[in-house]
């Protein structure tokens, strides 16, 4: 019996010792886990960085040098010929406890257990940290409706008059300009995302800007005429390129024929002349049928001006042309004027000049 009972005794001391030594390694286990939880765990990874055996103050200097500066980097913006720096800060505010959380997330989630047997076998529990950020989408919306007033440009129509020795000058249209806003704000707040910012090493944005044409371009420009009471001379133009000159006979001195900017407003073919019953005409019928023997001649080009035309005479008159013999119509030889009403257009301008 004594021999029995001291191998009980001895099982006992075994087993409390064992238990004892259990006790013990747990006690060491969780103690061990609640340290280590402060450590992230195995495969944790911030935008490439491994997160793995941090702790929140090394977290926190990586999230700031792998997030917060990429963000921060100015964004560089071009449009309409001219450049702008926008500085993020103050538009992009990065939450770094939120990512701080994150890389904690999948150690403070498992249990004991796991916690226990990825630090014995060494399997991760893996995740990846989401940058986590916001953007003052009022503050973009802010700044782009200012560039838009700096960019914005009405455009400036084409135009054209007469030009120094009787030429004819068209001064260019001038393009507007408007930033598409909707979409420059849509652009720049893709810019300033995470995504963008940690993707490349430039931050570069193209302005959308819209070119406003104007209704009247160089090209727009087509017959145009110029006269010069001086030299007794017609000028066709189309555009600013001289086409055709054609000798004529402007108004008497009692008579003179309009300076002015004047336009085409009516073209005639074989009218009849209707006496205006002046001093010159009183002795002429008060109605002449229209044809070459028209004191007008059988084409007519009026410009609005009362009584004013580029006109044919019959041949009794050729000899005028060339001097200042008319009422203050412009006279010229029947086949000038049928070439010349051939080429215009109503609308078309006729600049009269000394």
């Amino acid at each position: 019996m004594k021999a029995e009972d001291k191998a009980k005794g001895i099982v006992l001391v075994g087993v409390s010792v064992l238990m004892l030594l259990l006790s013990a390694a747990s006690a060491l286990a969780i103690v061990s886990d609640h340290v280590s939880r402060g450590i992230v765990s195995k495969g944790v990874t911030l935008a490439g960085r491994n997160l793995s055996g941090m702790n929140e103050a090394q977290v926190r200097t990586a999230i700031d040098e792998a997030v917060s500066a990429p963000m921060m980097r100015p964004v560089n913006i071009t449009g309409d010929n001219k450049s702008w720096v926008l500085d993020p800060r103050g538009i992009v505010s990065v939450d770094a406890n939120a990512m701080v959380d994150q890389a904690y997330t999948p150690l403070h989630q498992a249990t004991l257990v796991e916690r226990l047997t990825s630090r014995i076998t060494g399997r991760p529990l893996a995740a990846e940290v989401k940058p986590v950020f916001s953007i003052d989408t009022s503050a973009v919306a802010g700044w782009v409706a200012d560039t838009a007033k700096v960019v914005a440009r009405r455009p400036v129509n084409a135009t054209r008059t007469a030009g120094p020795k009787y030429t004819m000058r068209i001064t260019p249209a001038v393009m507007g300009a408007s930033v598409d806003q909707t979409k420059a704000v849509e652009q720049l707040s893709q810019a300033l995302t995470a995504d963008a910012a940690l993707a490349s090493a430039s931050r570069d944005v193209s302005l959308p800007v819209n070119v406003l044409t104007p209704k009247v371009l160089q090209s727009s420009f087509k017959m145009g005429i110029v006269v010069s009471l001086s030299r007794t001379t017609i000028y066709l133009y189309n555009g600013a390129k001289l086409v055709k000159t054609y000798r004529c006979a402007p108004g008497q001195p009692a008579w003179p024929t309009p300076k002015g900017d004047f336009k085409i407003v009516t073209k005639q073919a074989d009218s009849p002349w209707y006496n205006p019953h002046d001093a010159w005409s009183a002795s002429m019928p008060d109605v002449i049928p229209g044809g070459p023997g028209n004191p007008m001649g059988d084409r007519k080009i009026g410009i609005d001006y009362p009584g004013v035309f580029m006109h044919g005479v019959p041949p009794g008159e050729y000899g005028s042309i060339g001097s200042h013999a008319s009422h203050g119509c412009m006279r010229m030889m029947p086949s000038a004027v049928h070439d010349l009403y051939n080429r215009v257009s109503i609308g078309d301008p006729v600049f009269i000049r000394e």
